[in-house]
């Protein structure tokens, strides 16, 4: 399976949530709401889920396993950055700060 296509859907400047993307699988499936989070120093995904009747949340869709969670995180944090610089520049010339794209 390949990813064929990240979209970052919103950025975010403030909180803990940085981003929300899209994921598309080999032009015939996309997950939808993976989340780019900042806590601390360091930049995570976390993928959709559902709150449960008991407070716990769980995954609607994630990988199973580790490598291919590492390609996953890699091509979304790969699109979070450049959709960053895309909003840097965007700001630079228009001087103003955008809170979403």
């Amino acid at each position: 399976m390949k990813i064929t296509e990240v979209a970052v859907r919103k950025l975010f400047n403030e909180g803990i949530m940085r981003a929300v993307v899209s994921v598309t699988f080999d032009d015939v499936f996309v997950v939808h709401d993976i989340k780019v989070l900042s806590i601390g120093e360091r930049l995570l995904i976390v993928m959709p889920n559902r709150k449960n009747g008991d407070g716990t949340y769980r995954d609607v869709a994630h990988p199973i396993l580790p490598s291919f969670r590492k390609e996953l995180e890699a091509a979304v944090m790969e699109a979070y950055e450049s959709a960053c610089g895309a909003a840097a520049q965007k700001e630079e010339v228009s001087g103003e700060e955008p809170t979403t794209v």
